[in-house]
């Protein structure tokens, strides 16, 4: 499905912000409880490494164990929430193009991708989230293990996991519907030394809209 298409989905919807955030750039934004958040890919196999908080109380946060244990289940598809260190749902996936979003592998690091690849990026997730919570108040000790939109990491039976090519095409979309008042927060990932980001980091559109 194109992004025209996408958007014609939201014709009678209340947009409450929509952005284009540029490729290997950080965004935020606040999802008032039962508004959505639309995540687009629009060129495809970009990752968007993600994060969400409680808007009122920064402490209650995306909570990686309990978004996999209570479910049972590491990949995020229609249907799964993202539950906090509170064992709260924070947020659930309402609609989903693409499918089997990544929970474990967290974000990429200068540090990281000196030991994994002997080289960096010009940018990298984890100063994004540096930047980003910033302007509300946070900094790196609330950068916690984060979700991975739209990026493809199988599990083998040896136990064994890596970054593949991910599956999501241009126009593929997420949305998430909030269970509470959260602060959603972005890294368009820059990663190109692995396949995070497809043919190279390209931009992606965030969209907060009031369903009807």
């Amino acid at each position: 499905m194109n992004e025209s298409k996408i958007m014609d989905l939201l014709t009678n919807a209340e947009i409450l912000e929509d952005t284009v955030v540029a490729a290997s750039q950080p965004w935020s934004g606040l999802v008032a409880k039962g508004n959505i958040l639309r995540l687009i890919d629009l060129e495809g196999q970009q990752a968007i490494d993600f994060l969400c908080y409680n808007a009122h109380n920064h402490e209650e946060r995306y909570h990686a164990p309990n978004t996999i244990k209570i479910p049972k289940q590491i990949y995020l598809n229609k249907g799964s929430s993202l539950w906090s260190v509170e064992a709260r749902k924070m947020m659930t996936i309402v609609e989903d193009s693409c499918g089997d979003h990544d929970t474990i592998f967290g974000c990429c690091s200068f540090l990281l991708d000196e030991v994994r690849y002997g080289a960096t990026n010009p940018r990298c997730c984890q100063k994004n989230f540096e930047e980003e919570l910033g302007k509300h108040g946070m900094g790196p000790r609330d950068i916690v293990s984060n979700v991975n939109f739209f990026m493809r990491v199988p599990v083998n039976t040896d136990g064994q996991a890596e970054i593949v090519d991910s599956t999501s095409k241009a126009g593929d979309f997420v949305d998430l519907r909030a269970e509470m008042d959260v602060l959603a927060v972005l890294s368009n990932c820059p990663e190109a030394l692995n396949p995070a980001t497809g043919a190279g980091p390209s931009p992606i559109r965030a969209v907060i809209y009031k369903p009807n």
